[in-house]
């Protein structure tokens, strides 16, 4: 026992020193690996809505079968996007969140699980947002085996220092490059972020912000100053960033949206939020900026919320990708190409589907997920 209790203080000592000093996340990651019995660990956040996901750190990976799950398999890997939904910090292995009898036969354990001699993993959302997930994933090989009881428990053990140093590393970035880090973060937004000064002057555009200004169809950039094509609603804006450099109080905390087309048909928005106080006020200041802008349009084909319908019928990991797919491909040939699967394998799970939900068509079920 007291042996145990030593290296599981040298973990977690690994783990805090990886939080402050982001270099050493890979031998934080080779001490979990060590201690919970994994061959090989990656730390990574994955988007539901976009299908997107980026590896933060890595320990004793091969650089191939990475560089072609990011190239070829992300859109086959079966855990997803089921995986995102389990809460965060609950410790799960593969068999948890899909049987094993299922993820055999898949096309991304044949080309890319097995041929690596992964027999098993372990996983944990370790922050947990509305369709961003960031996650660490312990894989074992065959010198293990199957995920037992001891592994999660060992597990379960480095889970809320892991949180905790996920968190902290995360101030850490703040406060030593809080331009560099929110920049970064601000140009993975899919909205386009504007960050406006007084009389809005354009002090920041992320990528889509700037497609924006170039094209000029809703906003345009006049002697760098932000305005809107619409007359009407550039006086509004115009309003809104002088209230803005006021204070909070002049717009309110949670700002206002403000419609920027010229006909309810074509329903773009411009939601301004004051920087001028509270805890927003540190990422105004490294712009000198008093307002974000979030310019986004309300599309139907907004990404659906899967976890509310996985939840409200039931369905299991494999049923709730066939959905998903149902949502993005017109035939059942288009869905198993994306996700890897024969076709025979997708029309039962999607028989499965029409059976929980009470759907008898693809179009009923496009309908039942636009009404939820």
């Amino acid at each position: 026992m007291t042996s145990e209790l030593v290296e599981l203080s040298r973990v977690i000592a690994d783990i805090y020193d990886a939080a402050i000093n982001p270099a050493l996340w890979v031998r934080a990651l080779e001490s979990a690996c060590a201690f919970t019995g994994g061959s090989s660990a990656v730390l990574f956040w994955h988007d539901a809505a976009t299908e997107r996901s980026e590896v933060l750190h890595l320990f004793n990976d091969d650089p191939a079968y990475t560089r072609s799950y990011f190239e070829k398999y992300l859109p086959m890997n079966p855990m997803f996007p089921a995986a995102t939904f389990l809460e965060a910090g609950v410790v799960t292995a593969s068999d948890d969140i899909m049987p094993n009898s299922e993820l055999v036969r898949t096309r991304f354990y044949k080309e890319w699980i097995e041929p690596q001699g992964i027999a098993d993993s372990l996983a944990v959302n370790l922050e947990k947002g509305t369709t961003r997930s960031s996650l660490i994933n312990i894989r074992m090989d065959a010198t293990y085996g199957i995920v037992d009881d001891e592994a999660r428990l060992r597990m379960s053990l480095l889970v809320p220092h892991l949180q905790r140093a996920v968190a902290i590393g995360r101030l850490f970035a703040q406060g030593n490059a809080v331009e560099t880090a929110l920049t970064e973060t601000l140009n993975h937004v899919e909205a386009a972020v504007f960050m406006v000064g007084v009389d809005g002057l354009i002090v920041f555009t992320n990528a889509p912000a700037q497609k924006m200004l170039d094209k000029a169809t809703l906003v345009r950039e006049e002697n760098q100053l932000l305005h809107a094509i619409v007359p009407k609603t550039d006086r509004i804006l115009q309003d809104i960033f002088a209230a803005a450099a006021k204070g909070d109080a002049s717009v309110g905390v949670r700002g206002v949206a403000v419609p920027l087309a010229p006909t309810s048909e074509d329903p773009w928005f411009a939601h301004v939020l004051p920087l001028t106080s509270g805890n927003r006020q540190q990422a105004g200041l490294a712009y000198a900026a008093v307002a974000a802008v979030f310019i986004r349009k309300k599309a139907p084909d907004a990404p659906p919320p899967l976890q509310a319908i996985s939840k409200l019928y039931k369905l299991t990991a494999s049923e709730v990708r066939v959905l998903d797919a149902v949502l993005k491909e017109s035939s059942v040939k288009a869905m198993a190409k994306t996700l890897g699967l024969s076709q025979a394998t997708v029309k039962t799970h999607l028989h499965n589907v029409f059976r929980k939900t009470g759907a008898n068509r693809q179009s009923e079920l496009i309908k039942l997920v636009a009404g939820i």
